[in-house]
């Protein structure tokens, strides 16, 4: 059995793909694929990370979690898919870096069934709006407060991800960029999903329909439609276009007001994120989605 934890991070997903998984629910169902919703893993999640305290399941706990979460009869792979499998998006920040134990909670996260293949995905996003984003939760406090003192440009994703690395010998990480996520959303879900390329995806256009004017979506069926021979590179050369001519800004601009940030800040923080993914992608056990 296979189980896949879809993990944030925080501010790039909105549950958007357990939305879309379940669009295509009957066909996962079908072939052995079951995506368990939050609420029925949440609770019997915690529960079995505070009991195990980051130790290994036994076989009968672990078929105990099953039998609490799933709907069909021995699923051959299996989706759960929060943000919050990080913790709070407040504790994404520390002294230590970027999500600095975020490998651990992902290892906990396998040690629930370690008889099984455990995948993690995980969507990357830009230090500046992250911190934008985690700054609107409830919770999180001032700027200040938040920071406690930790320079902003020392967040790196590169560190972040080798700990990951670190704590997850021989598991499967597949990350791709927020900022791209328009662009490679059916790839994404397909990846994590399992399906065919030639097989109908539904709700495959739904992180555009929250981005673009509706007559976006338009023109991106009918272009669809007149292709002879639908390609990934097809696909994104028309959702480029569409997203050139129908994005709305106020849905895909990022209003950063962080005090003391300046510009050449902002600058710095993405030129350094960028460096960050170039070196993360070329990383063995990466796999990285890239448009």
């Amino acid at each position: 059995m296979q189980v896949v934890f879809h993990c944030g991070a925080h501010g790039t997903d909105l549950y958007r793909m357990v939305k879309t998984l379940l669009q295509n629910r009957d066909w996962l169902l079908h072939h052995g694929i079951e995506p368990v919703t939050p609420n029925r893993h949440r609770e019997v999640f915690n529960e079995a990370l505070a009991a195990l305290r980051g130790g290994c399941a036994t076989p009968e706990m672990e078929q105990v979690m099953l039998d609490a979460i799933l709907d069909s009869d021995h699923p051959q792979r299996i989706i759960c898919s929060t943000p919050t499998f990080l913790g709070r998006a407040t504790r994404a920040i520390s002294a230590e870096g970027l999500y600095a134990s975020a490998g651990d909670k992902m290892a906990a996260l396998a040690n629930l069934f370690p008889s099984a293949e455990v995948e993690f995905f995980l969507a990357l996003k830009n230090p500046a709006t992250l911190l934008s984003f985690i700054l609107t939760q409830e919770g999180s406090g001032s700027y200040g407060e938040l920071m406690g003192g930790v320079d902003p440009e020392s967040l790196r994703w590169g560190p972040a991800i080798r700990r990951m690395l670190a704590t997850l010998p021989g598991r499967r990480l597949v990350l791709w960029c927020h900022e791209d996520t328009s662009l490679i959303w059916p790839e994404v879900v397909r990846r994590i999903s399992t399906m065919p390329a030639d097989v109908p995806l539904k709700a495959g256009l739904q992180i555009l329909g929250d981005i673009l004017h509706p007559d976006g979506i338009s023109m991106i069926r009918e272009a669809m439609a007149q292709e002879e021979r639908l390609t990934v590179a097809s696909r994104r050369r028309i959702f480029a276009a569409a997203l050139e001519r129908y994005a709305q800004p106020d849905q895909i601009e990022v209003e950063l007001n962080l005090p003391g940030w300046t510009q050449q800040r902002v600058d710095r923080v993405t030129a350094a994120y960028e460096a960050d993914i170039a070196e993360i992608a070329a990383l063995p056990g990466v796999e990285f989605l890239t448009p």
